[in-house]
């Protein structure tokens, strides 16, 4: 049954998972890096069809598994990602000392932390271009979060349907909207959001109790 609850709950997961993808293209306006219409799209449907299968997982697990192990997992999924958002600087920075570590220095790994740890780090080419294939890369790494995210989801009684209903327009959203505000912006001027959705994720996690 739809209510105002499964709306704003179905809300508050999209825009958290949307809030990676702000900040991304944030980075891009501010380095006068353009996203074309159809590198956003790849960025938005990748996004969404791994939230999508995460969520589809969940619901294939959730009969198997016990309504408080459901419960715990859930919790333990959203909190736990909550809190690596809330310290999602001294994370990116402990990346950025992965990648000296001699395995890492020579290995395509590399690229996808450069490209977690910098977004604006996709534009491989320096071309000032998203290009489709760099759109691929970037929307892989922010793609990640969503796995663990959907998955918890799939395992409540959350709308599965509205999530990913969402999640089709919020991606596109963050991407024009950051690009914008970053075009229009100092480049000196910060924007940390990532406490913003750990504080989110933490928020659904206790909802999940």
């Amino acid at each position: 049954m739809l209510t105002v609850y499964t709306v704003i709950e179905a809300l508050l997961l999209v825009m958290a998972l949307s809030i990676d993808t702000f900040i991304s293209s944030l980075a891009y306006g501010t380095n006068k890096i353009k996203i074309p219409f159809s590198s956003a799209m790849i960025i938005n449907i990748i996004c969404s069809v791994f939230l999508a299968i995460s969520i589809l997982l969940g619901e294939f697990f959730e009969p198997y598994v016990s309504n408080h192990l459901i419960k715990f997992i859930s919790f333990l999924l959203l909190f736990s990602l909550g809190i690596i958002k809330l310290f999602n600087k001294k994370i990116k920075n402990f990346f950025n000392h992965l990648k000296q570590i001699r395995f890492f220095k020579h290995s395509k790994i590399t690229t996808f932390i450069n490209i977690y740890s910098n977004p604006e780090k996709a534009d491989i080419d320096t071309s000032k271009y998203l290009s489709n294939k760099e759109a691929t890369l970037l929307a892989l790494t922010l793609a990640i979060d969503g796995l663990s995210i959907g998955f918890g989801a799939g395992l409540t009684n959350i709308n599965h349907i509205l999530v990913i209903f969402f999640s089709l327009f919020s991606d596109m959203i963050a991407i024009f909207l950051g690009s914008y505000i970053g075009i229009k912006v100092a480049k000196k001027t910060s924007f940390n959001l990532s406490w913003l959705s750990g504080l989110i994720l933490i928020f659904l996690a206790f909802s999940k109790l």
